[in-house]
């Protein structure tokens, strides 16, 4: 029996990815920060399967202790400040977390079990201004945000501890995905949560920033699979995780308010677009500049052929799928909640 070790655990990815071990009959073992109010997040159901340990990815010596406790065969490191926006708001604390911290667990695994395998999420967002289409393994970086740069130090530093001391240490650069369990500030939930509450009557509309930006969507629950396929092979290797397929917010959000039956027809452009519910003529979507990142990335398209062909990973949840349970999530979310409030 293995033991697996997930920093990051209460996030979408963490909560997904502990489920498959779990079923792989792992021994999972989850990092989190201590909180006056413990917050098991998405892992809230399978609490009690999962060995919890006290750590923080800034504090070096707590990252030695949670390897000793979990004398981790696998560590999956998916722990990060990952909004975006947010990263400029925050840019030394998003560097200590997602680019110094990832050399803080690589050194604890050198320090404590060195044969222990390591995965480094990486993530697409590092392409940023992209230097060819479709992004493959070998694609120049070019990130556009705090978050992207920070993330390329933890990718790059993964490499050199790969081929500086013979650790087993790969990155997934996963592209956009998402699910049921992401955060509501995220754009894709933000949109399926306002859906549903528009649809519903407790929303009046949606408000977004740059529309046209284009992203390579796919499901959380694929892309956890693809990570632990990527600890499973002979050689540690990086790989890119995407669907070759991209779609502009717009689309997103036509996809999503037709799940809940409204066709949206578009009317203007830029700033001043906006999205009209095509049966009533009422406005349900709005552009809002302060939504707009001060560098933004255009378009992501990422190309999976060597993750298809030396790990065998194919993605089963094609993106109407991803849509639809999203906005279903959020359609039954919404009314426990209007239930509630009418009790």
């Amino acid at each position: 029996m293995k033991n697996a070790l997930i920093t990051g655990i209460t996030g979408q990815d963490g909560s997904y990815l502990a489920e498959l071990l779990l079923e792989k009959g792992y021994n999972v073992y989850g990092i989190m920060r201590r909180k006056s109010v413990v917050d098991y997040g998405n892992v809230d159901h399978i609490k009690d399967k999962i060995n919890f340990i006290y750590a923080d990815m800034t504090d070096p010596i707590s990252l030695i202790s949670a390897m000793k406790i979990s004398q981790a065969d696998e560590v999956y490191n998916l722990a990060a400040q990952s909004f975006v926006a947010t990263s400029w708001d925050t840019p030394i604390g998003t560097a200590e977390i997602d680019a110094l911290g990832v050399t803080n667990m690589l050194e604890a695994i050198r320090t404590v079990k060195p044969s222990c395998r390591f995965y480094q999420a990486s993530t697409s967002e590092m392409f940023g201004k992209v230097q060819e289409i479709p992004q493959k393994e070998t694609t120049p970086f070019y990130p556009r945000s705090p978050y992207g740069v920070a993330k390329l130090y933890g990718h790059w530093i993964t490499k050199n501890y790969r081929e500086s001391y013979g650790l087993y240490a790969c990155s997934g650069i996963l592209f956009n995905h998402e699910s049921e369990r992401r955060g509501k500030e995220f754009v894709t939930r933000k949109i399926t949560d306002a859906v549903a509450r528009i649809k519903h009557g407790v929303q009046d509309h949606l408000e977004l920033g740059n529309m046209d930006a284009k992203r390579d969507w796919g499901h959380s629950k694929d892309y956890v699979r693809a990570m632990w396929l990527m600890l499973q092979q002979e050689e540690a290797d990086d790989y890119v995780i995407a669907t070759n397929e991209t779609r502009t917010v717009r689309e997103f959000v036509e996809t999503a308010f037709a799940q809940a039956g409204i066709e949206i027809a578009w009317e203007g452009s830029g700033v001043d677009e906006i999205g009209k519910d095509k049966a009533t003529g009422k406005v349900l979507v709005k552009v809002n500049p302060k939504f707009f990142r001060p560098a933004e990335v255009e378009l992501l398209i990422g190309d999976p052929k060597k993750a298809e062909t030396t790990l065998g990973w194919k993605r089963e949840i094609a993106f109407p799928e991803l849509v639809e349970r999203m906005v279903k999530n959020d359609m039954a979310l919404v009314e426990e909640e209007i239930k509630i409030q009418n009790i």
